[in-house]
């Protein structure tokens, strides 16, 4: 079956296309693929209804079309149910269409595409060629179908071959009275009072120096015809760009006409699944209410309507920079002669050295980095050690919106300009300010100095994104964070990971909070308001509140950490929320939540943070981050694995530094494990463990094994193997802790001996409890592998015996070393079945049959569980007949201590040791 279609809502140049193509395919159907606009159904109504036979949609069989052919449009989503065909074997696809081409369009097997103003022009050209006459009423559409698509010879997308077709098309007959009847409007009424509407809703913007109108209105039912009403509007008000947002019943349109070469509507309108011309597009809108669609409009209008290019001209050049291997003194020098505040790094060949050409970038050097790497001592080190990469550059043609986009959104304080690969000059943030000064009304707020004006309204509110993802009790209680510390004439904010997770949509219940004021004294406030407790840290200025539902929140106060030498732990003074947030790890964990209720929600965020969380970037906040605290190093593997992100090129290169600087031999032993452990009690910590070997930092957490442990099949196998039992053990969802990063650290270490185990604990300073579990579990363990290889076959008995006394740490690392599955399997058995095993009777059964108390009713007891483990027995009842063949009431101590000799010199050898009857 042939099939001749045209885009949803047909228009005259859709229709006539598809009778056009009607006299080359004679023996197609023609089908709509969906509605058509008013003027098209009247005219089918009047004119041209008993001409030709139009089927609908549902009454074709969409498997049995063999040939396709689709006029007016090549977008598929455009056509509606017909484009299930596109997918039959074998299928013809025939295009005729004058639209640009788009992102998405079919590829036909035959296709007629050309830049005219109306796909009918393209059959006339056809026609002609083949010497095809179109009848009058053929000719009269096809005018029709030119006319409209257009604008009657008046669209910029007008073309000499429109007007040609059109001329040759009066000489065939064609009958204008009709044309005009169908093109002409004169207004009615109810379109006269829509238009007054849309002058009062009618909006200018001015988007980089082109003025844009953009109009919205809501009407209960569809109106035929409304791009009319805007061209009008276009024609009255002499507007160059105009956007119609217009919603009309349960659908959203978007209408465009463009009059200037700075605005492609076309182009728009396929962002929103439409389509059209440079001046001429409409789409229909899903999906999206109507703020969303004009908040949508107008960021693409910023981004595709190019502004004129200045960087090249408000740039300082030349620029003074420094190689990478000047020394960080030397640096400090220069800054302070010349009183600047960044230095780029850069690099060039001696040619181009001697001829003075511009240099190529490397980073830049700032001062406080400087500062700090002084303070540190490190001022001998050159300043490709700690400068920063990965800067974003901009070329000399760059506009006023990218210098902003850079210098406003991404804090970014210098710019450098490039020609190329080569630095030609920079762009300050005082350059930016006097270009704008003379335009106050356009300054923008947060351009302003960061430490003299922390504001944040431009930031986002996140008011409605908390109550959406917390529970009610959680509102209310950071409504009484903020409360509290109102009264107390202090601001206070929710802090750090709680903020990263929520706008990640994570559950975190962990509440830090940071206030501007006396931290202690707002903890001991917020206790008593809410009946809880408190527990205070005078040194570091911080509270913990314990609440009576078990709840508890970390609170301290807006503070500076400094370290006295790297490696060291910090020392803490009183400072801003800015100043608080700037000490923190990573950007995506340097933002905070204002809870005070005038500005409950209000996210504050200095350093970009979102962008890198939207990014999914893990990046120091300073470039000598890792030097004074080596154990972010691990916090970052830690977060690039649990959040699923990607450590920056340039904190990788801050981390290889540190690792190369060997800070590790003055750190805080606990305070690196407590990382290595969060990161061991993972789901799976192998890709963890994979980055760190990537940053050499086995040496380091485990210097005695040889050859450090490195990561190979063995190494990964026992990983495997161990993350395979406890995640076995997890999904028993048993009543019983277990330390599974113990599992871990006892599985790399199953080719160690004790020693180096030890060694480890006193490295990282574990508490004497810790150790002699990791001790007792590894020998155990160890030493009931070898002997259960000796075993293969052992009864119920004699596993639950020998494995009794192991632990869950102990007996999820015997599965990780477990050369035979009989091994795993008797773990298995013993964790699931075995171990819980209650003995049928208990001492007090043990009188009621007579029997005195005394050692003999351990051996007794065990004795039944040994029967009921293997089997043997399995009632209340069978237990008494087991005591009462094997043991005897009432024995004098003479028999007893008889009895107890013969059993010593050749009685029974089972692990309980119980004493049966001869």
């Amino acid at each position: 079956m042939d099939v001749i279609t045209t885009h949803i809502n047909a228009d005259f140049d859709g229709l006539a296309s598809m009778i056009a193509a009607k006299r080359l395919y004679p023996d197609a159907e023609l089908v709509f693929a969906g509605s058509q606009e008013k003027n098209v159904r009247e005219f089918l109504a009047q004119e041209f209804g008993n001409i030709y036979e139009f089927r609908k949609v549902r009454h074709i069989d969409m498997k049995a079309v063999t040939r396709l052919i689709v006029v007016d449009t090549r977008r598929p989503g455009r056509i509606g149910r017909l484009q299930e065909c596109l997918d039959n074997p074998g299928l013809e696809l025939h295009l005729y269409d004058h639209h640009p081409d788009s992102p998405g369009d079919m590829q036909g097997t035959v296709e007629y595409i050309e830049p005219v103003g109306s796909t009918t022009t393209i059959f006339g050209r056809i026609f002609q060629e083949r010497g095809i006459e179109p009848t009058g009423e053929e000719a009269t559409l096809m005018a029709l179908g030119i006319y409209e698509d257009t604008g009657c010879f008046l669209h910029s997308t007008t073309t000499a071959q429109d007007m040609e077709t059109a001329a040759r098309l009066l000489r065939l007959q064609a009958n204008l009275d009709v044309v005009t009847q169908f093109v002409s409007h004169d207004l009615s009424g109810d379109q006269i009072g829509l238009l007054g509407k849309l002058l009062k809703q009618a909006q200018t913007y001015s988007i980089n120096s082109v003025e844009v109108v953009i109009v919205k209105l809501t009407l209960p039912e569809y109106v035929d015809d409304f791009a009319v009403l805007l061209r009008r509007l276009m024609v009255m008000e002499n507007i160059n760009v105009l956007f119609g947002l217009i919603c009309m019943g349960e659908r959203m349109y978007l209408i465009a006409r463009s009059r200037v070469p700075e605005v492609n509507v076309g182009r728009i309108a396929r962002e929103f699944g439409g389509g059209g011309h440079a001046s001429a597009a409409s789409a229909t809108i899903k999906d999206m209410t109507l703020f969303e669609a004009e908040e949508k409009l107008i960021s693409l209008l910023q981004s595709q309507i190019k502004p004129k290019a200045i960087a090249g001209e408000i740039m300082s050049s030349p620029v003074l920079t420094v190689p990478p291997d000047t020394t960080i003194n030397e640096a400090n020098s220069l800054l302070t002669r010349y009183n600047i505040t960044v230095l780029p790094v850069v690099t060039h060949s001696p040619a181009a050295a001697k001829d003075g050409q511009p240099a190529g970038l490397e980073g830049m050097i700032s001062r406080r980095v400087v500062e700090k790497a002084i303070f540190h001592k490190l001022g001998h080190l050159p300043v490709s050690e700690y400068m920063t990469t990965g800067i974003a550059t901009l070329p000399t043609t760059a506009t006023l919106g990218d210098i902003q986009e850079l210098i406003i959104e991404h804090r970014q304080r210098l710019i450098p300009i490039m020609e190329g690969e080569n630095l030609v000059g920079v762009i300050t943030r005082t350059d930016l300010l006097n270009l704008l000064i003379g335009d106050p009304a356009h300054m923008p707020k947060n351009l302003l100095q960061e430490d003299e004006h922390p504001s944040v309204a431009g930031s986002r509110n996140l008011s409605s994104l908390i109550t959406d993802n917390l529970d009610r009790e959680m509102v209310l209680l950071l409504r009484s964070v903020g409360e509290t510390a109102e009264e107390l004439g202090y601001d206070a904010f929710v802090v750090g990971g709680f903020v990263r997770d929520l706008l990640l949509h994570i559950k975190n219940l962990d509440i830090d909070i940071v206030i501007e004021g006396d931290g202690i004294r707002f903890a001991k406030e917020l206790a008593q308001r809410m009946n809880g407790t408190v527990r205070t840290h005078e040194k570091f200025g911080t509270a913990t509140v314990l609440l009576p539902d078990e709840r508890k929140i970390d609170v301290a106060t807006a503070r500076l950490e400094y370290y006295e030498y790297p490696a060291a732990m910090p020392t803490v003074e009183l400072s801003s929320i800015k100043l608080d947030l700037f000490r923190r790890d990573f950007t995506i964990n340097a933002m905070a939540i204002h809870l005070n209720p005038s500005r409950f929600g209000t996210l504050v965020d200095f350093f970009n943070s979102q962008n890198d969380l939207k990014e999914r970037r893990i990046s120091v906040l300073h470039n000598l981050s890792f030097v004074e605290d080596p154990t972010r190093i691990f916090r970052a593997i830690r977060f690039e694995q649990r959040l699923d992100f990607r450590i920056t090129p340039h904190t990788e290169k801050l981390i290889k530094n540190a690792v190369r600087m060997n800070l590790f031999n003055r750190f805080s032993g606990p305070r690196f494990f407590g990382e290595l452990k969060q990161i061991l009690s993972s789901d799976n910590p192998l890709p963890a463990l994979r980055r760190m070997n990537e940053f050499s930092l086995f040496p380091f957490l485990w210097p005695d094994l040889r050859p450090n442990c490195k990561i190979n099949r063995r190494f990964i196998h026992l990983i495997t193997q161990a993350a395979r039992a406890i995640s076995w053990f997890r999904l028993l969802y048993l009543d019983r802790e277990c330390s599974f990063w113990a599992v871990y650290i006892l599985a790399i270490m199953s080719r160690s001996r004790v020693r180096e185990l030890l060694n480890f604990c006193d490295r990282f300073e574990l508490p004497p409890k810790t150790r002699k579990m990791l001790v007792r579990q590894k020998t155990e363990a160890e030493r009931i592998a070898g002997e259960m290889l000796r075993r293969p076959f052992m009864k119920a008995s004699e596993i639950y015996w020998l494995l009794l006394d192991l632990d869950n740490v102990g007996l999820l690392y015997l599965m990780a070393i477990a050369r035979k599955k009989y091994i795993k399997k008797a773990v298995s058995l013993f964790v699931t079945s075995l171990r819980d095993t209650a003995p049928l009777i208990n001492g007090h059964d043990l009188l009621t049959l007579g029997f005195e108390p005394g050692p003999q009713f351990r051996t007794m007891i065990n004795h039944v569980l040994e029967a009921q483990l293997n089997g043997e027995i399995q009632t209340k009842k069978d237990a008494f007949t087991l005591v009462k063949e094997n043991y005897r009431p009432y024995q004098s101590k003479r028999d007893q201590t008889l009895e107890e000799s013969h059993s010593r010199q050749g009685g029974n050898s089972s692990a309980s040791g119980y004493q049966s009857m001869d």
